[in-house]
C-alpha cells in the first residue's frame, strides 16, 4: 500500500479551507469601502444663492438653505433671516469677501455641515453688482465643481438678499417660486450657461430674467410675498445698462425665437369687442443681407393659434373672417417686435437678438473684417418684420353662447 500518498491527499484536503480563508482575507484588503461617504445628515443643501456688491466693495453672498424638520411636525417658525410655512423652513445667511470664493469660504465657517451647492438651482445678482459687472462671478460659477451651471439666473430690483428672505404663502421657499416661475418660461429663461455664452458671443450682449418684488395682500407682513419675473435685464459686456418692461419682452421672445406660451389679444375692425388666441406653435427666423455698406435683417415669424374667446358680435366659422383674423393677429406682433427693437438697438447699443451671429454664420469673411466695429454697424441695421398667423381652431368660441342670432354679424 502507498501510505506516503495518502497522507499527502489528507494533507491537501485540510490545507484547501485554510488558503480559502486566507484568500478571503487578502480580497476584504483591497475593497475600499465607504471610507470617504458623506451622509445628507452632514450636508447643508443650498436652494438659492444671491449675490449683492456693498458700500465697501466687497461681495455678499447670501445663500437660501433647505431646513427638514420632523416628519408630523407642526411647529412652523423663522430660523436665520428667513423661513417659510408648511413642512419645511428656511434659512437665509450671508458673508461677505473680496471674492466670491472668499465669500464662499467665510459662509462655511457658519455652517456646523459642509455646504452642498449641488441642489442649488436659482443663482439672483443684485442690480448694484449687475451695474458695476458680474463676469468674475459668471466665471467663478463655471468653473467651481460645486455650483450647477444649468441653475437659472435672475437680475433683481434692489438686493438679492430680499428676494431669498421672502415668505411666499404657497411654495415652501423664494427658490422655488422662482424655479416655477422659469419653467413656464412666460418671460426670458437663462441659465448660467446660458448667460456665459452669451457674454462671450459674438454680440457680448445679455439678455436675462428681470425679477421684482410683489406687493404683500392687506394685513400681511412686508415679507410675506413672492418674487415675480416682470420683464428683461439688459447687458452690455457684462454690466446692466437698461431693462425692458413685461409686454416688450414678448417682443424679445419673438424675435429670439423663444416664445412658448403666450396669449394674444386684438381688437378686429369688422366687430366691437376683442377676440384672444392662444400660441400653439410657433418659428421664427433671422435671414441677414449684406449689400456694399448696407446691413438688413429680415425676420420672419410663423405662428399656429387656437381661437380661445370672443367677445365680438363677430361668427368666427366665417373663413373670410378668419383670414382677417390671421392677418390682423400677424400686424400685432410685428408691432409688438418693432416695439422691442427700439431700446436696445437705438438707445443702448445692445445685440441681445443675436443678430451678430446671424452675420457671422452667414458672412464669415465680411465678419472678420467688421467685427470690431459691430457697435457702430447694429445701430444702423435695417429690421424688416414678416410675421403671418394660422388660426387653426375656433372651437366653440366662434360665436358668443349667450349672444342673440340677431345680434351676430356674417
Amino acid at each position: 500500500m502507498n501510505y506516503g500518498n495518502g497522507i499527502a491527499q489528507s494533507g491537501m484536503r485540510l490545507l484547501r479551507p485554510a488558503l480559502s480563508v486566507i484568500g478571503g482575507f487578502a480580497l476584504l484588503l483591497t475593497l475600499t469601502g465607504c471610507w470617504d461617504r458623506v451622509e445628507v445628515n452632514d450636508l447643508t443643501l443650498i436652494m438659492a444663492a444671491g449675490l449683492d456688491k456693498k458700500e465697501d466693495a466687497m461681495i455678499e453672498l447670501s445663500i437660501e438653505v433647505y431646513v427638514p424638520k420632523p416628519s408630523g411636525s407642526g411647529e412652523q417658525g423663522a430660523s436665520g433671516t428667513g423661513a417659510s410655512s408648511g413642512n419645511a423652513q428656511t434659512l437665509v445667511r450671508s458673508a461677505r469677501g473680496v471674492t466670491l470664493a472668499d465669500a464662499m469660504s467665510k459662509l462655511q465657517e457658519e455652517f456646523p455641515r459642509r455646504i452642498f451647492w449641488g441642489h442649488c438651482e436659482i443663482f439672483i445678482f443684485g442690480e448694484k453688482l449687475a451695474r458695476e459687472g458680474i463676469r468674475d462671478q459668471v466665471d467663478f460659477i463655471m468653473r467651481e465643481p460645486g455650483p450647477r451651471e444649468r441653475a437659472d439666473v435672475f437680475i433683481s430690483k434692489g438686493e438679492a438678499k430680499n428676494i431669498l428672505s421672502l415668505l411666499p404663502p404657497i411654495e415652501r421657499s423664494s427658490a422655488e417660486v422662482l424655479r416655477e416661475m422659469a419653467k413656464l418660461q412666460t418671460g426670458m429663461k437663462v441659465t448660467v450657461k446660458d448667460l456665459a455664452e452669451m457674454l462671450i458671443g459674438d454680440a457680448q450682449a445679455a439678455a436675462v430674467p428681470w425679477i421684482e418684488v410683489l406687493p404683500p395682500e392687506k394685513n400681511q407682513k412686508p415679507n410675506q410675498t413672492v418674487g415675480f419675473i416682470n420683464g428683461t435685464a439688459i447687458m452690455k459686456q457684462d454690466r446692466l445698462v437698461g431693462r425692458l418692461d413685461d409686454k416688450l419682452t414678448r417682443g424679445l421672445l419673438w424675435l429670439r425665437n423663444e416664445v412658448k406660451t403666450s396669449i394674444v389679444t386684438i381688437e378686429p375692425k369688422e366687430g366691437k369687442g376683442h377676440v384672444s388666441v392662444k400660441l400653439l406653435r410657433s418659428s421664427s427666423e433671422l435671414v441677414p443681407k449684406i449689400e456694399g455698406d448696407k446691413w438688413s435683417m429680415t425676420v420672419k415669424i410663423h405662428t399656429e393659434d387656437d381661437v380661445m374667446q370672443n367677445t365680438t358680435n363677430l361668427n368666427l366659422s366665417d373663413p373670410k373672417l378668419t383670414k382677417k383674423l390671421e392677418k390682423e393677429l400677424a400686424k400685432d406682433i410685428e408691432e409688438r417686435i418693432k416695439l422691442a427693437l427700439v431700446h436696445p438697438q437705438k438707445q443702448l447699443n445692445a445685440d441681445i437678438f443675436n443678430f451678430a451671429e446671424a452675420f457671422h454664420r452667414k458672412y464669415p469673411k465680411e465678419w472678420e473684417k467688421t467685427k470690431d466695429h459691430w457697435d457702430d454697424i447694429f445701430p444702423e441695421v435695417e429690421v424688416q418684420i414678416v410675421a403671418s398667423a394660422r388660426i387653426l381652431r375656433t372651437d366653440m368660441a366662434t360665436v358668443g353662447a349667450n349672444r342673440p342670432e340677431s345680434e351676430v354679424k356674417k
